[in-house]
């Protein structure tokens, strides 16, 4: 626990606004990246990264490696992760997609979700949280490919044993 906490205060800048109107990711920024539960076998998982380079997979369930493990990042690796996160992260401090909400309509049972939270070194943050059966499927395309821009793949692989 004492390392997450490391990583989430590492940074010295705020969040600031693309010309669109929604937030970017800036130098000091923390994403973490979390996987839910499904019906089946899905890999569950968590993810925290920071622009110099530090990264923590928590591996919880059908993941390749349970417990915690660091890795590192490139500048460029954060920055691809934050840009495809970045169309999809909310204006506001959060955007839910469930089913039973405005931005859900009937949506099959028992997918995974993915949440994301990027918080700044001031405190700040925003939450995106999207069930698999929700949003538009360009949206659940780029949440589930966005891990592939990062080296964590051996440690989501199949389940061992």
């Amino acid at each position: 626990m004492a390392g997450m906490a490391g990583v989430g205060l590492s940074g010295c800048a705020a969040v600031d606004a693309s010309p669109g109107g929604r937030p970017i990711a800036l130098d000091s920024e923390t994403i973490r990246y979390e996987t839910a539960p499904c019906f089946g076998t899905c890999p569950v998982y968590a993810v925290t990264l920071t622009p110099d380079g530090k990264g923590i997979f928590e591996g919880k369930r059908f993941t390749a490696v349970t417990g915690i493990r660091a890795f590192r990042i490139t500048s460029a690796a954060y920055q691809a992760f934050a840009a495809r996160l970045a169309p999809y992260r909310p204006a506001g401090n959060e955007m839910l997609y469930h089913p039973g909400t405005p931005n859900c309509g009937n949506a099959p049972s028992d997918m995974p979700s993915v949440d994301i939270v990027w918080t700044g070194s001031s405190g700040g943050r925003q939450h995106l949280n999207v069930y698999d059966g929700c949003g538009s499927q360009t949206m659940r395309d780029a949440l589930r490919a966005a891990p592939g821009d990062l080296p964590i793949q051996p440690f989501i692989g199949r389940p061992q044993g």
